[in-house]
């Protein structure tokens, strides 16, 4: 029978992801290309990169993850795109599902990939993550990235979805500060979206959204099972929704203001 695997493009998108790369680039080295776009890193990550044999690096200005993505989609040579964040590994038994699903008669155009959620080097079981998932391998032919979103991008796509049956491991945890800092960058980022489409604040959304989240993370979606860990987590990401509404204040007032200034 007549081989119908195509060739694979596989693409990241970087900054300061140093302890994160490594094993990500390692991971998909059955790629037919790994392209990485970075957006200007500090910690040596784009050394790194531009080192590796493999990889071909490209440097971008960040605008937001949409952009971004948008961006590397289109450095992609082959039509079936594994596209991965920088914190995601790939195990062997995924590995070979992914080659078994770019073919030419495929099932679908794009798969979803569950995900194992790692805190630190030990897997977080509920938190909310349990039923995580997000497209990773699709067709570039039959997907484009919606630009309506500025961040946790939505890929809209042309054609049938599946999904794939081993999961994709995720160590977005690596410490405390770390990840702090990665919920209040998505909180600032949502803000804006939700202000570029004219939502206005209200102060019961600041007090009762955040105190919703960690809820619903750590009581409904069983948290607490998860110990100490479930607590940090969902109080983190609570805390991102918090910054989500405090940063919706901020740019409405400035905008205010923007117009009592503009007037004569």
């Amino acid at each position: 029978m007549p081989d119908t695997k195509e060739k694979i493009s596989a693409l990241i998108i970087t900054y300061n992801e140093m302890g994160y790369i490594q094993k990500c680039i390692d991971s998909i080295d059955f790629a037919d290309e790994i392209i990485v776009v970075d957006s200007y890193s500090t910690d040596g990550t784009y050394q790194y990169l531009s080192e590796h044999p493999k990889v071909k690096v490209i440097q971008h200005e960040f605008v937001n993850y949409t952009a971004q993505k948008s961006f590397a989609l289109t450095q992609a040579s082959h039509d079936w795109v594994l596209f991965l964040d920088a914190d995601e590994v790939v195990t062997n038994k995924l590995k070979k599902e992914i080659k078994d699903k770019a073919k030419k008669e495929s099932d679908h155009c794009a798969y979803w990939f569950y995900r194992k959620f790692m805190f630190q080097n030990r897997r977080l079981h509920f938190s909310g993550w349990q039923t995580d998932k997000n497209y990773r391998l699709f067709r570039k032919s039959k997907a484009r990235f919606c630009n309506k979103k500025i961040v946790h991008e939505t890929l809209v796509v042309n054609g049938t979805s599946g999904i794939l049956q081993e999961k994709l491991v995720h160590f977005c945890y690596k410490n405390y500060n770390d990840y702090k800092q990665k919920m209040l960058k998505y909180g600032r980022l949502k803000a804006k979206e939700a202000f570029y489409k004219e939502k206005k604040f209200y102060y019961l959304p600041l007090i009762f959204k955040p105190m919703w989240k960690f809820f619903h993370n750590y009581v409904l979606r069983l948290g607490f099972l998860d110990g100490k860990k479930g607590i940090t987590v969902c109080y983190l990401n609570a805390l991102g929704d918090y910054e989500r509404y405090k940063e919706l204040k901020r740019l409405w007032k400035k905008n205010e203001l923007a117009h009592y200034l503009a007037m004569p």
